[in-house]
């Protein structure tokens, strides 16, 4: 095999990539603890591997790859407990995200038309909490959360530090948990 000429730096990740991570990963996995364990393992892997990074794709790119495999690895664990699952991953280009999803096998189970509404009055109890909260926070929080802005980007906009903006998102999900369980939980 010849010698891979692309060059990687597995000594800023943690600066440069743990954060983009982080949020990719609380989304998929709703548990921070998880999130974490699972940015390790990909950091881990992604060492383990550096050899075969190719640099078709950026190192964030890569590393997100590496990470969307470790995500589907934690449900398949998860599931091979609960019943037969499957977790599937569609890309659809290379340097976007792609959708990935779990599928019960031994299941064939449909949404019900009950399933569609709770689904849709949760949306948009969601998007009323979101227009109750600090307007610069919700904008802040879409942008992170739904629109999966880079942090650096929403910093640049809004004249923020990356602290500030956790700080930020940490409240406006405060202020959305409280909101939600007025409106959704009673």
């Amino acid at each position: 095999m010849a010698e891979n000429t692309h060059q990687i730096n597995p000594d800023q990740w943690v600066d440069e990539y743990s954060d983009y991570l982080f949020n990719y990963a609380i989304v998929r996995v709703n548990d921070r603890e998880i999130a974490k364990d699972l940015i390790s393992e990909t950091f881990l892997a992604g060492l383990r591997s550096k050899k075969y990074f190719k640099g078709e794709a950026t190192e964030r790119t890569w590393l997100i790859s590496i990470l969307k495999r470790k995500i589907i690895d934690h449900y398949r664990k998860i599931n091979s407990k609960k019943g037969q699952a499957e977790v599937k991953i569609n890309y659809t280009e290379e340097d976007q995200e792609g959708e990935w999803l779990e599928e019960k096998v031994a299941d064939n189970f449909e949404q019900s038309a009950e399933d569609n509404l709770v689904n849709n009055e949760l949306g948009a109890a969601i998007y009323d909490c979101l227009d109750k909260i600090n307007p610069k926070h919700a904008q802040i929080f879409k942008m992170k959360t739904i629109d999966n802005f880079d942090t650096e980007v929403i910093c640049n906009e809004f004249g923020i530090t990356p602290s500030n903006l956790w700080v930020i998102i940490h409240r406006a999900r405060t202020a959305l948990a409280e909101c939600m369980e007025e409106k959704w939980l009673k």
